[in-house]
């Protein structure tokens, strides 16, 4: 029998994989993913809207996106249907989170630094440059 040692993952510098083999994993996180099933637990601590990429707009084709913001707030901006519309903003604050509908562009605002928490399932993750940016 194989056991896994027991030992703390820092979540600001890993994140973690659940894998659709049913293994939990400590791994290094990143924006995009080749794993198809795999889903990702990220936690990030935001100084910045830069540190968030509110530059960008994010999009995950095969999946939902929990986003919780742990300490601070922030906006979590989406991208209108209809070019000209304004964007929908949902507000965060400590201890809130939102889910991101599967296949809506989004992107976000820090209202202060926070800790924030992503799941999702990042296989196909889109980035697109803003050209509205204020």
């Amino acid at each position: 029998m194989t056991t896994t040692p027991l030992s703390p993952v820092d979540l600001f510098a890993s994140a973690l994989h659940l894998c659709p083999d049913d293994d939990v994993r400590a791994a290094e996180r990143r924006m995009t993913s080749s794993d198809s099933g795999t889903w990702h637990v990220a936690t990030f601590h935001v100084e910045t809207d830069s540190d968030v990429h509110a530059d960008h707009w994010e999009m995950h084709p095969h999946a939902e996106e929990a986003v919780c913001c742990l300490t601070g707030g922030i906006r979590l901006c989406f991208r209108p249907a209809t070019p000209g519309d304004a964007e929908e903003v949902v507000q965060l604050r400590a201890g809130t989170a939102a889910i991101v509908p599967r296949g809506r562009w989004h992107r976000l605002e820090l209202d202060a630094p926070s800790d924030l928490m992503s799941i999702a399932l990042r296989h196909g993750t889109r980035l697109e440059k803003r050209t509205d940016t204020r």
